[in-house]
């Protein structure tokens, strides 16, 4: 029987504000059994830049990544926001390591090629993402190593691309990369925690959490409107997570990670 693995996805707007972390972080510390964090950090990113004068960038919900942003992104990224939550963790007695893709040749991606891209106006353009990774492979054997010794990994969404690249990758996209690649060896419930309670079919109203969401109507929200930008992505990674035979994903309130809560996908 395999063991239990809770992966937890932590996004940028609850990194950005003190509370909302540290409830998550405490949350995430009282999950019994083997554990993983993914973050995310763009607002923090978005902010940063704009401090050095770097104008952000964002198409369909994903960061545009030229030269300049992609200093900024590495610098917050693999590091601000990576060591904060890493010695919080410590702090709470949780052993936790911080890595990249990068790191130990976890993750390797390529370039995103110019991609087709569905605008908010109801149009088609070919966008060019700049340092955008696409994620080609994922070595859960290395992750599983640290894992079985105690080690709880805390991973940046920053990958590579063999030649000595670093490129910007999807945060979403790095924990549905790691859930699947981590399948195989465990049980892995994978949760995307955020600043709301789950999927909204009404972006006013916090109460309006749709239950659960398949393959079939996910498509059909998006084509009615009622799922669009950001969440997008987020979705299409937890489908995928699933077909790929990740046990559970589950959308929720980052102050309510015990799986109890939220938008099931399945």
């Amino acid at each position: 029987m395999k063991e239990t693995l809770t992966i937890v996805k932590v996004g940028g707007a609850v990194v950005e504000d003190p509370e909302q972390l540290a409830a998550l972080l405490d949350n995430f510390s009282a999950i019994s059994g083997k554990k993983l964090l993914v973050h995310g950090g763009g607002r923090r990113a978005t902010k940063i830049a704009a401090q050095l004068g770097i104008e952000s960038h964002m198409i369909g919900g994903r960061r545009v990544t030229d030269a300049e942003m992609l200093s900024v992104v590495t610098m917050v990224y693999g590091g601000l926001v990576n060591k904060n939550i890493v010695a919080k963790l410590q702090a709470k007695g949780i052993n936790a390591l911080g890595l990249t893709g990068a790191d130990m040749d976890v993750i390797r991606s390529h370039k995103r090629p110019l991609k087709k891209v569905h605008m908010d106006d109801g149009t088609e353009q070919m966008v060019d993402f700049g340092f955008v990774g696409d994620v080609d492979s994922a070595d859960g054997n290395r992750l599983a190593q640290l894992i079985d010794s105690g080690i709880v990994p805390v991973v940046a969404p920053l990958t590579h691309d063999g030649a000595g690249n670093i490129l910007n990758t999807n945060a979403d996209t790095m924990a549905s990369t790691v859930a699947k690649a981590l399948a195989d060896k465990y049980d892995v419930t994978l949760i995307f925690s955020f600043e709301k309670q789950g999927v909204l079919s009404n972006p006013d109203d916090d109460n309006s959490v749709i239950p659960v969401i398949t393959r079939e109507s996910y498509n059909k929200y998006v084509e009615d409107g009622v799922i669009s930008g950001g969440m997008m992505p987020k979705i299409e990674n937890s489908l995928e997570a699933v077909e790929a035979g990740v046990k559970r994903v589950i959308i929720t309130l980052a102050t309510k990670i015990d799986g109890k809560h939220g938008t099931v996908i399945n």
